[in-house]
């Protein structure tokens, strides 16, 4: 199943009140994909959908979550899964487990765990892979390139 397809089947029909979730550190290179993505996003208007830039702490937007009454949460992360440079994947957060796959050192799984059991929303995690998290290098072309089409993909499919 392509991307969007995968997306249109985890966001599903009907009402939803929805949280774009942008994670990571814009100062370590692509791991601030997630932050231009919203970014990039930011002009979008779009029916029950909130945009949050939470950078390097997303547990600091808890409250705003919850105030929203998220249905689903998609966070938006680099993400390690030794794939290409700029290649998008869904990941579960079963999948996720006691390893962190993304590249910040504190685990999502306690933030993640905290929306599914605090608000009973749906999470998963949109990883890109970085080609480099190094300081102050900004993004790749490969992993600017997929923010721009992760972007325009979340616009579509929550239109």
């Amino acid at each position: 199943m392509d991307l969007e397809s995968q997306l249109r089947e985890f966001f599903g029909e009907g009402e939803r009140r929805v949280a774009i979730v942008g994670v990571g550190e814009t100062l370590r290179g692509d791991d601030g994909v997630g932050q231009k993505i919203i970014e990039i996003m930011g002009d979008s208007a779009l029916r029950g959908v909130i945009l949050v830039d939470a950078g390097a702490v997303p547990e600091a937007y808890l409250g705003k979550l919850v105030e929203h009454g998220c249905t689903h949460v998609l966070l938006l992360d680099a993400a390690n899964f030794r794939g290409e440079p700029g290649e998008v994947r869904l990941i579960d957060s079963s999948r996720i487990g006691g390893q962190a796959v993304s590249t910040h050192s504190l685990p999502l799984t306690l933030f993640i765990t905290y929306i599914e059991k605090v608000l009973g929303a749906k999470v998963l995690l949109l990883g890109v892979q970085p080609k480099g998290v190094e300081f102050d290098t900004g993004l790749s072309p490969e992993v600017a390139t997929a923010a721009r089409e992760v972007a325009a993909l979340l616009i579509r499919v929550l239109v």
